[in-house]
């Protein structure tokens, strides 16, 4: 981002020694003080009472769409402010200069930000370019803005995209893998999925942080993220979620329309997920559990491969018992950091030991469902050497409490799945697993 076009010691946020005389200090309100848009702020300030209050309008259209976004209830402390701009802002202040936004639009929403901010008032690009519409005196003006900001960078899109979470699509190479069936054209056919699913997934995602973003900015760390932090304008995640689903949809055509079922099946359900189904107690991790198996019933359909029932129900009792732990997870962190329940959802901080309960009993019963496939006729055609997966019910137990464990610790600041691929031990127990289903073939 290139730097605002004002002239003042770098880092320099404290009034300087030298006095200077006061002057007025006038700050664009967006491209230059705020680091997002304020059309779009209003929008998804709260976007299911704007969708509400704007379909109850019936015909009166862009003019009850403009009413409701000027009536908007937005939370001006958490906004993302340049935080050079401000600084620079407040320096002044501390000099005694006067401190004015631009705003050509949302004049109720600038002056409440002006106000927040401590400013003196709000003037319009039409005040500034008349000869006598200003509150104050024209020889001692200094504008802030920050022209030509750049572009979001791509360390940013794949930040927003949450490309790390691709991982978690890795799951549709699993029904040709525990069916034997890795053969070229297989493994084309889920790599073509695992693509499908990555771009449908990070449209959801843009999606669900536009619906998030004022709880997010209020979470210590989800505050951080592109479209939370200003990085991301809106409008563009706007542009690149129907790209990407459009996409997605173009590359499940490629496999079968049965493929592309499942995945619109998928987008359904995430779509819900997002709107509803999070802030459902215990639905939510239901449906997330339902969301992992969806990815290995699509893996299924996209090689042609029989989805085994001992596969599909040992991955809900694993799932559950993932979703529970992130919940888990995310509830301890907040006990740690003295915060108070989640607003965005209907979970306690009191929960904890219910929560943890549950996971661990989830993950037990995956480990016995299992126990009974290695000792089911199942297991023969597939296995020259079975006995030898009974090697994995330790590893397993191991991999299950170890996430329990460093969950109850607050040292599991991922995704559980996304945990274990960046956890050394956890690397390990898997390629261990891994090593040993070979070795049974």
């Amino acid at each position: 981002m290139e730097q605002p076009v004002w002239q003042y010691e770098s880092g320099t946020a404290e009034p300087s020694a030298v006095p200077t005389p006061a002057r007025t200090l006038v700050v664009d309100l967006e491209g230059g003080l705020l680091r997002s848009e304020l059309l779009m702020e209003a929008l998804f300030s709260r976007p299911g009472l704007m969708l509400a209050r704007f379909g109850a309008g019936g015909r009166a259209g862009m003019a009850a769409l403009t009413d409701i976004l000027t009536r908007a209830e937005i939370d001006y402390a958490h906004l993302p402010y340049d935080s050079d701009v401000l600084n620079h802002a407040l320096a002044a202040r501390a000099r005694g200069a006067k401190i004015y936004l631009v705003a050509g639009r949302f004049a109720d929403h600038a002056a409440a930000i002006a106000a927040h901010l401590g400013f003196d008032g709000v003037v319009t690009p039409a005040d500034l370019a008349a000869d006598n519409a200003l509150p104050f005196g024209r020889a001692s003006i200094e504008r802030v803005d920050s022209r030509g900001r750049s572009r979001a960078s791509l360390k940013t899109w794949t930040k927003a995209l949450r490309v790390y979470q691709y991982a978690k699509n890795t799951l549709v190479f699993v029904p040709a893998i525990t069916a034997h069936q890795m053969n070229l054209a297989t493994l084309g056919e889920a790599l073509l999925a695992f693509l499908a699913f990555s771009a449908c997934a990070s449209g959801a995602y843009l999606m669900n942080d536009l619906l998030d973003l004022a709880a997010d900015r209020q979470h210590p760390t989800k505050r951080h993220r592109a479209l939370a932090a200003g990085d991301l304008p809106i409008s563009s995640a706007l542009l690149a979620i129907p790209a990407l689903w459009l996409f997605a949809v173009a590359a499940s055509l490629c496999i079968s329309a049965v493929f592309l079922g499942v995945l619109c099946a998928y987008l359904a359900t995430t779509i819900a997920y997002s709107l509803v189904l999070k802030r459902k107690l215990l639905v939510d991790v239901v449906t997330l559990a339902g969301l992992y198996t969806l990815r290995i019933i699509a893996g299924a359909v996209g090689v042609g491969v029989v989805l085994s029932e001992w596969l599909l129900i040992f991955s809900l009792f694993v799932f559950t018992s993932l979703a529970l732990i992130k919940r888990f997870s995310e509830l301890s962190m907040r006990q740690g950091a003295g915060l108070a329940d989640p607003s965005n959802r209907d979970y306690r901080i009191t929960d904890l030991h219910v929560i943890a309960a549950m996971a661990a009993a989830s993950g037990m019963n995956a480990v016995t469902v299992f126990s009974l496939y290695v000792s089911s006729s199942a297991v023969t055609p597939l296995y020259s050497r079975p006995w030898m997966l009974w090697l994995l019910n330790p590893l397993l137990l191991y991999w299950f409490g170890r996430a329990l464990m460093m969950a109850h610790r607050r040292e599991m600041p991922d995704d559980p799945i996304i945990y274990t691929f960046r956890d050394g031990a956890s690397r390990i127990t898997v390629a261990a697993m891994i090593c040993i289903m070979l070795a049974a073939i």
